[in-house]
């Protein structure tokens, strides 16, 4: 985004100057246009779309530009382009915006959603929370329904909090203690260890006396959760893919997707307005205690530790579930 800057005016920005190579720059800090905010932000979450680029492609270019990658950014508006006139300076906003490993990033006025009195000092990374909730929306959970969440991180474990919620069944399969753990406390009725591929699949067709599950939540991203969420999926169920799957073509088994007459719901939203109208459900859903996510962030990090955040989330240690970068 090409931007004024007044001069003089400095920021600290986090730059991947290489495959795994973190270094903080101090860059001029960015004036807002119109239509736009400068958010002086207070943290950032941590995405595992941002392990691709972490890991150096072919195809990446380095050095990024200062704060890329960063999209889960939340703080307070300190400036107003023009013809902005439903914010003002001093508003805490979450906000979708793509270059928030900074301590300051702008964002269009209609990419933010304030934030009540209520969530004050509470950390809100907007965009997953967000996706949660449009996810939750396509899975058309219902009260009464089977639903497997397959796969209990951080997303997996708002899915389970959201379903139970919804008065469903939750079955959650996962691969460590911990998040199974995790899923017991936002709800989970029934505990898999994803461990034995044909296992898990007997232990589920117990649990539902053969039928499987109306709804499967498939929250990983690799092919064995994918192959397996299909074989979990009911005759007319619907399986869902909230997993991000960024590395190379899948391959499914269509013929158990035909025969069983699957709904095959991929819940990742490009829309700009649907990502909105779900930071704006999580918005209210935390405010009024629906939803609670405060124990889902396990990992906080300063911006010149970004390095060790995104090894974190790549590594899973044991505890892991979110990572958040904060500034002071």
């Amino acid at each position: 985004m090409s931007v004024a800057v007044a001069a003089g005016q400095k920021m600290r920005a986090a730059v991947l100057a290489g495959p795994g190579q973190i270094r903080l720059e101090e860059v001029t800090r960015p004036e807002p246009g119109p239509g736009q905010v400068r958010l002086k932000l207070e943290g950032c979450g941590v995405c595992a779309s941002n392990l691709t680029p972490w890991a150096g492609p072919e195809w990446m270019e380095f050095p990024t530009k200062p704060g890329a990658l960063g999209h889960e950014g939340w703080g307070v508006v300190d400036a107003v382009g023009e013809g902005v006139s439903g914010l003002k300076v001093d508003d805490r906003v979450a906000a979708l915006s793509y270059a928030a490993y900074a301590e300051y990033d702008l964002a269009e006025e209609s990419a933010c959603v304030r934030l009540p009195a209520s969530l004050a000092g509470e950390p809100f990374p907007g965009e997953p929370l967000g996706c949660a909730m449009n996810i939750f929306r396509r899975a058309e959970i219902r009260p009464g329904q089977t639903v497997a969440v397959v796969g209990v991180g951080f997303l997996g474990a708002l899915l389970t909090r959201l379903a139970k919620d919804a008065g469903a069944r939750i079955i959650a399969v996962s691969r460590r203690p911990f998040s199974l753990d995790v899923a017991a406390r936002m709800g989970a009725d029934e505990l898999v260890a994803m461990d034995d591929h044909w296992k898990i699949i007997e232990t589920v067709k117990d649990l539902t006396e053969g039928r499987f599950c109306e709804r499967v939540i498939e929250a990983v991203g690799k092919q064995w959760p994918l192959d397996l969420a299909g074989e979990l999926t009911g005759e007319r169920g619907r399986l869902v893919i909230a997993g991000y799957h960024q590395d190379g073509a899948r391959q499914v088994n269509m013929q158990l997707w035909n025969w069983r007459g699957l709904d095959v719901i991929n819940a990742h939203e490009r829309d700009p307005e649907l990502y909105m109208q779900g930071i704006r459900e999580a918005v209210a859903a935390v405010a009024a205690g629906r939803l609670d996510p405060s124990s889902l962030y396990t990992h906080v990090y300063p911006l010149e530790e970004l390095d060790a955040a995104l090894d974190a989330t790549r590594d899973r240690p044991d505890g892991f579930l979110k990572a958040l970068v904060t500034y002071p």
